[in-house]
């Protein structure tokens, strides 16, 4: 497991998909560990997990329960927020742990999501969301995309991806993925934190445009 703060009060970690097979990669496939993000509020009074992955080996669930024990100490029992329902992961041990952790799911995914994991709230794109967190349909498989206004991110889910180390692109949903996310390059976006491949850093917007025309 690989954990780093890649902006302030904004983390990236990676695991190893417990499900994943050799014959899910290559070029047109995914890399065996995931992408999941954690994100605290400026005052510090919200805790957000994006499509969190405990990890399977003991000692590294050990070292993980401990440090996300503390900070729900500070900040509160997380909201889980999940892309689509084939990423609701660790949800559901997230929920059982904490005593008043939220699952967020898209309401179209709902019934997909809860064969998976308990849903406590539900949304459609454009309703409030914990820590003013925005939400755009993704345009297949009932995903969205997650805005993060602080640090100007999008935090895809199977749309977006970048495996074996090569550029961002379209996975899932073509054209119509393109149709839908086209929008966000009106805004001044600067992170793409993909849940498949390395979170985009540097030119976010301009990676995303590349993505969006191939």
């Amino acid at each position: 497991m690989d954990v780093r703060q890649i902006r302030p009060r904004l983390w990236h970690w990676s695991a190893p998909h417990p499900d994943w097979t050799p014959d899910q990669g290559g070029d047109d496939g995914w890399d065996p560990d995931v992408g999941c993000y954690a994100y605290v509020t400026p005052e510090g009074r919200e805790l957000l997990l994006f499509d969190p992955l405990v990890p399977q080996d003991a000692d590294l669930a050990s070292r993980f329960w401990s440090a996300l024990d503390a900070d729900v100490e500070h900040h509160g029992a997380p909201h889980v927020l999940i892309t689509l329902f084939w990423h609701a992961r660790s949800a559901q041990q997230i929920h059982d742990r904490y005593e008043r952790a939220r699952v967020w799911a898209a309401a179209s995914a709902e019934a997909e999501t809860a064969k998976r994991t308990i849903v406590t709230d539900t949304f459609v794109p454009g309703d409030p969301l914990p820590a003013n967190i925005d939400a755009v349909d993704a345009g297949a498989n009932d995903e969205v995309v997650y805005w993060l206004p602080e640090h100007r991110g999008v935090v895809p889910g199977d749309s977006l991806v970048a495996s074996g180390g090569g550029p961002m692109r379209v996975w899932q949903g073509g054209d119509d993925t393109r149709r839908k996310l086209r929008p966000l390059l009106e805004r001044p976006v600067e992170l793409v934190l993909l849940t498949h491949g390395d979170p985009v850093l540097d030119g976010g917007r301009d990676a995303l445009a590349k993505a969006l025309e191939a």
